[in-house]
């Protein structure tokens, strides 16, 4: 699952119309698992067109184009650690700078032996998935029996070498029930972010229910109820509309805009698909994110750095501005711009509004 990673330096400055945050690379299809919301619909197989090793290692030379400070790398899939000469792809991102993480699926692959070589080759960070409080609900949404055991062993190994590590969980309406109950769970783990990941409905994500809008705005205020008590940063994905609400929450209880500024849910303020992010298919084709698949360019022939910067769809998408109805409107478009995904996955257009925000009908 694709995921803001929390192994970059936020308070490096940068103009994210010319740099993004995070770079994620689909290093490969390949995975054991069969989720049910798998974005890249996953498969046991790599595809024969994925990104040669060649081809790969010429993508790798082009990040440092983006001058300092660099964009992270998220090394993701598939799953990643299915990818051909993986370790040899991680020892060139170190040897050119690039900090880079990863999001390795739960398969019998992923061993205490094996975070500890990530380590060893410079991985700064973990990402696992973890989508219920308890085996069969876990289990059910990943597709095949004992991922959750296993990522909660990973938990573990990860906290035993001192790996940062993310938790991304899915929310819809099937998961948003257990929530509160994952979240306890967590809390005794070696966490250093909970990413909660509202759903797209792309790649076999279209069989799961995404919560209806005013549901997801009482969500997003019981996460920001926690964020505060929280062992570990609490965060959203693909649910931009959550700056707004802990704005909204934090001028209700009497803060001021310098406060604000320093808190927390501040440090994604202004990042969103194809703005502070970017994302290369296995195949190598350049697109705003995991989760909206318009193409751009593409590695092999194009550079990442022109595209991002100067490509006409990602152009648009640096400018709030040039956002469709009331997201091009909304006072917060600068801080949140929405969704673009969803916009892109509920019309075809991502430019227009993200339904999944309440705010312009209010």
């Amino acid at each position: 699952m694709y995921a803001p990673s929390p192994f970059h330096t936020h308070g490096a400055p940068r103009d994210y119309s010319q740099t993004p945050l995070n770079v994620y690379w689909e290093t490969t299809q390949a995975c054991a698992l069969a989720c049910r919301h798998c974005r890249a619909e996953a498969v046991p197989c790599a595809d024969p067109e994925e990104l040669s090793f060649e081809d790969s290692v010429n993508f790798l030379r082009q990040i440092p184009g983006f001058g300092s400070p660099l964009p992270h790398l998220i090394f993701t899939g598939g799953d990643p650690l299915a990818r051909h000469r993986l370790y040899d792809l991680i020892d060139e991102a170190h040897r050119l700078g690039i900090p880079a993480s990863i999001t390795p699926a739960a398969t019998p692959a992923l061993t205490r032996d094996t975070i500890a070589k990530l380590k060893q080759h410079g991985i700064t960070g973990l990402g696992l998935s973890l989508d219920g409080s308890c085996s069969s609900l876990h289990d059910s949404i990943r597709g095949v029996p004992g991922t959750f055991d296993l990522t909660l062993q990973a938990m573990q190994w990860a906290g035993e070498f001192g790996m940062p590590l993310q938790v991304n969980t899915l929310v819809s309406a099937e998961t948003a029930p257990d929530l509160p109950a994952i979240f306890h769970l967590l809390a005794d783990q070696p966490v250093s972010r909970w990413s909660l990941f509202f759903l797209i409905a792309v790649g076999r994500g279209k069989v799961l229910q995404p919560l209806p809008a005013e549901e997801a705005e009482e969500l997003m205020r019981w996460i920001y109820s926690i964020s505060s008590t929280a062992p570990f940063t609490v965060a959203t994905t693909e649910a931009p509309s959550y700056r707004r609400v802990a704005i909204e929450t934090m001028r209700a209880e009497g803060l001021a805009g310098e406060q604000i500024g320093r808190s927390g849910a501040a440090r994604g303020f202004g990042i969103r698909d194809g703005h502070g992010v970017v994302f290369v298919s296995h195949k190598g084709d350049i697109c705003p994110a995991g989760f909206l698949p318009v193409t751009a360019g593409n590695v092999r022939t194009s550079s990442i750095v022109t595209v991002y910067r100067d490509a006409p769809l990602f152009r648009d998408l640096h400018d709030p501005l040039s956002f469709h109805g009331p997201c091009g409107v909304c006072r917060y478009h600068a801080l949140c711009g929405g969704s673009r995904a969803r916009a892109f996955s509920a019309t075809g257009d991502p430019l227009a509004t993200d339904p999944l925000c309440t705010f312009p009908n209010a």
